[in-house]
């Protein structure tokens, strides 16, 4: 997939030219939209929310730095304040940056109140898509962290979204906006191993039930509802709150997280970015049933097969006529040696800013909310696989499970009302 140039026209430039409302009416913008990027184009930085200031927020955070000259961050919400003061701690070649930062505990409220053009969202998994379908309301374009969604159906609800209020939404994986690993993928994509008859993926777990915790007191400046969100409203517990990701209440696991990565330079490798496995089967045990190795069987005739602790934490290894090629965050390589030519380019970290670049333009990013739902889906998919300990059968038109009504009810995670998702 190709980058958005780096050095496009910038924002403010293209919406205040002389063409620029006949160029917004002939791209399909209702004339809300076309006096929302008409009013904001007479600013001279987008300015951005973030929701979440946990570890991947410093991330995000010094990647927009990096575009101060068309962006800045202006509010910063989390519903554990401490956590906001640690963040703007965090830059130390500018340790006033957060003091032009507006602090919120409740997103909501920082959407009510602040004049945004765009909202980062980092928060934990079952927070992201509500948030983000909030934000396409009020006409916000979204960085999204991975995985995308908690669950098949809100990730559906939140592609819809995105594209009925025609958001610029980019998914977290920012692999696809490193040159190295679109090179590598590039190679598979066009038959550099030929046939691919196997993809070797390693076997990230699930999560695990959010029991056996004895309750702790709430800490100050934490509302523990708003953490919690959809979720049902369970005691307290400083694992839960720091180390949310092992969670089943709050995340799908690591196969959600670091899986998504490994998973998503597979589908681009294989040029598979509408195309989902037609059936999961549980092979190798694990110590618990969100352990257990799995294969993929795709509608080309491809496996992929997770059944080993070992291999690239963020691609896969593929196994064409050829040879083979394991490609890695920001490398690879292969057998034959010779099978690639070394990487000749230039190293960039550009997934922010082929965010910002796609805000300018309205062009798709590189990697966008259907992608960015597909690999979740398979993710989802894994899970519901383990857990069930039986073969998954697909149906991907109607995203539906076949032929398991106990399997297709794991689809749907059971919301608190008060955090139900709006009508899209």
């Amino acid at each position: 997939m190709t980058t958005t140039p780096q050095n496009s026209p910038s924002r403010r430039t293209v919406l205040k030219s002389i063409g620029a409302t006949t160029a917004l009416t002939a791209s399909g913008l209702a004339p809300t939209a076309i006096h929302a990027a008409t009013s904001k184009a007479a600013r001279d930085k987008l300015r951005v929310g973030l929701i979440g200031a946990g570890n991947r927020a410093k991330w995000l955070t010094r990647a927009l730095s990096r575009e101060s000259q068309r962006a800045e961050l202006v509010a910063v919400c989390d519903c554990y304040l401490p956590q906001i003061d640690a963040l703007a701690a965090d830059d130390k070649k500018n340790p006033k940056t957060g003091d032009s930062w507006k602090r919120y505990q409740n997103y909501e409220q920082m959407f009510d109140s602040e004049n945004l053009d765009a909202v980062i969202i980092a928060t934990p998994d079952h927070v992201r898509v509500r948030a983000a379908i909030i934000a396409c309301s009020k006409g916000l374009d979204i960085y999204a962290e991975k995985p995308l969604s908690f669950s098949i159906p809100e990730g559906r609800a939140l592609v819809e979204a995105v594209r009925k209020h025609k958001r610029v939404l980019q998914v977290g994986t920012q692999q696809r906006s490193t040159p190295i690993n679109q090179y590598a993928c590039e190679f598979v994509r066009e038959g550099g191993l030929g046939k691919v008859s196997t993809i070797l993926v390693k076997n990230y777990s699930g999560s695990r039930p959010a029991t056996g915790l004895a309750q702790q007191p709430i800490p100050e400046s934490m509302d523990w509802n708003l953490f919690c969100d959809q979720a049902q409203l369970i005691d307290y517990h400083e694992q839960l709150h720091r180390r949310w990701r092992g969670f089943d209440a709050f995340t799908g696991g690591p196969i959600c997280d670091r899986g998504s990565h490994a998973l998503d330079m597979v589908h681009l490798a294989m040029g598979w970015e509408s195309v989902a496995p037609t059936r999961i089967e549980p092979t190798t045990e694990g110590k618990n049933y969100w352990d257990r190795g799995v294969r993929l069987y795709y509608p080309d005739g491809t496996v992929i097969r997770l059944e080993s602790d070992g291999g690239p934490a963020f691609g896969g290894i593929f196994v064409g006529q050829q040879g083979k090629i394991e490609i890695n965050r920001g490398r690879f390589a292969c057998n034959p040696k010779d099978l690639l030519a070394p990487f000749a380019g230039t190293e960039t970290e550009s997934h922010v800013a082929n965010w910002l670049d796609c805000i300018e333009s309205r062009e798709q990013p590189n990697a966008p909310v259907e992608v960015g739902h597909l690999i979740t889906t398979v993710a989802h998919l894994i899970n519901i696989c383990r857990s069930t300990g039986r073969t998954i059968n697909w149906d991907s038109a109607n995203e539906q499970i076949i032929g398991d009504d106990a399997a297709n009810a794991l689809l749907i995670k059971k919301r608190r009302p008060e955090f139900s998702l709006p009508t899209v």
